[in-house]
Parts: structure tokens; sequence; C-alpha cells
């Protein structure tokens, strides 16, 4: 028994040593020392000591993309946006910032979403993305863009409060191109108006007309839609003056009041339908409705008006009601047709 375990080993070192390349001696291994696996030159266990010198090394984000290919994709989705292709637009620009989010297509990509999502009627979420731009990219080219068109979706979204500081930086910049500086100024001027500073509102919105008509604008053909919140925010000034004349307590000459009433409600109305003609979807239809609440507030005021002490009865306070309805009911058809 113990011969032929000898020769078994015998013919197993002969066999790896026949398994070495040519020319190449094989050599004993020597047998791990007891000493090593157990510790080391200062009793630290060898084990331990390899773990604590183990570098870590930042994540790696494989993509199958290169740069190339993300910056074909970044123009491929900017050509569709401008073509109108919102939805196509979007998909692709959200990709883009998943596959490169610090890259150098990363801040145009973010800024082109939320044109995208405006597109698409989400100006809720556009003024997300907008307002995560100017965070992320203090300084970029598109800050100025992006401040306008954050503005803008506030103003659409009647976020009155929120409006001023931001205006107030953006018409601080010295690279605003005329028709931006309008309509900034519109823009605060409508927001002071909603918040009842009438005052400044009229302050600010003299200053964009000013500019308006020292250059001449939509004077001749369609007006640029930069005007049409410049005209929505005097027609809201005006409104909101004309109502404060009011029929009860009934005024000194009902008459003379009536008809200042109605001047001031028809300047408001010619400041509102200026708005309509720049043809913006949102202030053409804003201004629309408007002018038909201009008839039914005056409507319904007149309506509040007092009964004269000479209807003393039942039957004449009703006849008095009944007369001022049918006289006035003008007032409500004209309202009716212009919303």
């Amino acid at each position: 028994m113990s011969f032929v375990r000898s020769a078994g080993s015998a013919f197993l070192v002969a066999w790896i040593a026949g398994c070495a390349a040519p020319g190449v001696t094989a050599r004993p291994v020597a047998a791990p020392s007891p000493k090593s696996d157990a510790a080391g030159a200062d009793g630290v266990p060898a084990l331990a000591a390899r773990s604590a010198a183990v570098t870590v090394v930042p994540a790696i984000v494989i993509s199958p993309f290169s740069e190339q290919d993300v910056i074909a994709k970044f123009e491929a989705g900017r050509t569709d946006l401008l073509a109108g292709a919102y939805a196509r637009a979007l998909a692709t620009f959200e990709q883009l910032l998943r596959l490169a989010p610090d890259g150098p297509t990363a801040a145009p990509s973010l800024f082109n979403y939320g044109i995208a999502l405006e597109g698409l009627g989400d100006r809720a979420g556009a003024l997300e993305r907008y307002r995560e731009f100017l965070r992320r990219y203090p300084g970029s080219p598109f800050e100025r863009g992006a401040m306008l068109r954050s503005a803008r979706a506030l103003g659409y979204l009647e976020r009155w409060a929120e409006i001023g500081p931001l205006v107030e930086a953006l018409l601080g910049r010295d690279d605003l191109a005329l028709l931006e500086r309008i309509e900034g100024l519109g823009i605060q001027g409508l927001a002071l108006a909603e918040l009842d500073d009438l005052d400044s509102a009229s302050r600010v919105v003299d200053a964009a007309e000013t500019a308006i008509e020292d250059h001449r604008l939509g004077e001749a053909g369609k007006p640029p839609f930069e005007l049409a919140t410049v005209r929505f925010a005097r027609g809201e000034i005006r409104r909101k003056k004309s109502e404060r004349i009011v029929f009860d307590p009934l005024p000194a000459s009902f008459a003379d009041a009536l008809e200042e009433r109605c001047t001031a409600l028809l300047d408001s109305q010619h400041a509102y339908s200026d708005a309509m003609r720049s043809f913006d979807a949102h202030w053409s239809a804003m201004a629309g409705y408007r002018i038909g609440q201009l008839y039914q507030q005056l409507h319904r005021d007149v309506m509040r008006a007092p009964v004269p002490s000479a209807a003393d009865t039942v039957r004449k306070k009703q006849l008095f009601e009944a007369a001022m309805r049918l006289r006035y009911r003008i007032l409500l058809e004209k309202g009716l047709t212009m919303m």
C-alpha cells in the first residue's frame, strides 16, 4: 500500500513537470507560513490589513451612447421642439437628462424640457423645470430666458405674489431686448394691479406704454404678443377703478354716476380689445372674459341700487325692480356675447 502511494505521488509530480512549458523548470511552491496568515509584523491580522488598504473608486455609469450620440440626440430633440412636436421632444430631453446629467447638454436639455412642457400646456410643470434650471445653472446663457418664462408662467397661473422678486431681478438685467423688457413691465404691472396696488401698477404700465409708443410697436399689422400683457394690465387697472363707482348707497346723482361708470367700462373694454389684437390665446381669452365680466358686474351693481322712497308698497317695489331688470338687461346680453 505504501508503494502504491509513493508511485502515485511520483507520477503526479512527473505529470505536473511534464505540463510545464518547454524550457521552464517547475519549482516547488513553498507552503504558506502560519505566521503570514495569522498576523503581520505589527500583530494586525493580514486579512484585516489588506481590507484597510482598499481604495474606493467613484461609480462608473456605463452607457451605450457616446458623447457624439448624446449630442446628436440633443439636436434631434431640438429639431422636434422647433417643429412643435412637443411630446417627442419631451421624451428626448428626459432621456438625455438621465444619460448625461452632468454633460454639456444637461443645461440646455433641462431648459428645453421646460419649453416642451409649456408647449403641452403643463405650465406648472414647466415652471418647476425653469426654477430648477435657475438653481442649478446660475449665470447660464439661458438664464434670462428661464427668468422671463418663469415670470410668464406665474402670470398664466395667476400666482401674483410670487412675481414681484423674480421680475425685479429680471428688469435689473442689462441684456434684455426691448420686447422682453416691455413684457417684463407688463407682467409686473399686472401683478401689482391684481394685488390692488393700482397706483404702482399705473406707473409701471405707463413706462411700458411709453416704450411701445416711442418705438411705434403694433401700429401696423399684428402686434407682438409681448404687448398683450401690457394691454391686459391696463384693462385690469381701469376695470378695478371703475368698479369703485357703486350705487349703494345711492349717489347724489344716479345718472352722473352711471355715466361715469359706463365711460370707465368702455375705456377698460378698449384696453382689453387691444390685448386681443395680439392673438395670444391666453390673454385673448382672458380679455374676452373680462369684458363680459365688466357688463355683468355693472348690471349687478345697478340692481343693488336702493328702492326710492316713493316706492312705499310691495307692489311698487316689485314694479321698480322689474323696470330696472328690463332696462338694464342689455348689459347681461352684452356680457354673455363677449364671454
